[in-house]
């Protein structure tokens, strides 16, 4: 989950530095040096920019938070997967900051260096959430499935979308054709899919999080709240992350009629 934290940050600045680019070739010359359909963006461009500092200041501010039964995040990872029956599957560190995640194809469970260690509320939150998705999969989670089944076309999706859109965009000054950018369009499509069912995958990790922290007495009553601020700022990186995309892909789709005229 929180590897996909810098993703964000990635995505918005591709966002940001793209937007130029498809304001002019969507015709910038019909509104000059404005183009209206930056609206769209500007608002879930602000939330992630919010949702990306929130996470990052709510999780340093509760790793000074000491968990009192002395848990560190690796402690409870390993605990609780075997406490879920789960054998096979490892725990290890992973360099970086907020880089935690669980990796379903090798069976790794990677938290990094702050939460591997560490015995704050912060990353007993995080490692429980990251055990969570190891559940998941075990219990055959329906949404954690299917988005793990379609990953192969939309990982070829993401790679492909913005190339054949610009090209597109670039093809429509010397054809009436904008087939390759409706395809371009169709694979960003994919990624918006992706990103939306992703959602409740999240959501319900943080939920199980929770439940088991407290369930194993990890974390005193008064310990969970802190820890749900964290699981909440890192899920409102996901909800930014797709509105980014909507809005994009509304964007490209307007773009695109307006092309189409």
């Amino acid at each position: 989950m929180f590897e996909n934290i810098i993703m964000l940050a990635r995505h918005v600045n591709h966002v940001s530095s793209s937007n130029g680019f498809y304001g002019g070739m969507g015709g910038l010359g019909a509104y000059g040096f404005f183009d209206p359909t930056m609206l769209l963006i500007i608002p879930a461009m602000i939330l992630a920019i919010f949702a990306q500092a929130k996470v990052s200041s709510t999780f340093n501010k509760y790793s000074s938070l000491i968990a009192r039964q002395g848990y560190t995040g690796a402690d409870v990872a390993r605990q609780l997967l075997l406490s879920a029956g789960i054998t096979d599957v490892t725990v290890e560190r992973i360099a970086g900051n907020l880089t935690d995640h669980y990796d379903p194809k090798n069976k790794v469970l990677r938290l990094s260096d702050s939460v591997f260690g560490s015995k704050s509320v912060a990353a007993l939150g995080v490692a429980a959430h990251e055990t969570g998705h190891a559940i998941q999969h075990r219990e055959s989670y329906f949404p954690l499935a299917f988005r793990t089944a379609i990953f192969p076309v939309v990982n070829i999706g993401s790679k492909l979308s913005m190339p054949l859109i610009l090209i597109g965009l670039l093809f429509g000054y010397f054809s009436s054709s904008n087939i390759i950018l409706l395809i371009g369009i169709i694979m960003f499509a994919l990624v918006v899919f992706f990103q939306v069912i992703t959602l409740p995958v999240e959501f319900n990790a943080s939920s199980r999080a929770l439940k088991l922290l407290g369930e194993y007495n990890y974390l005193s009553p008064d310990e969970i709240k802190p820890a749900k601020k964290v699981l909440s700022a890192a899920a409102l990186t996901y909800v930014a992350a797709a509105a980014v995309s909507i809005a994009q892909i509304l964007r490209l789709l307007l773009i695109f009629n307006r092309r189409s005229d």
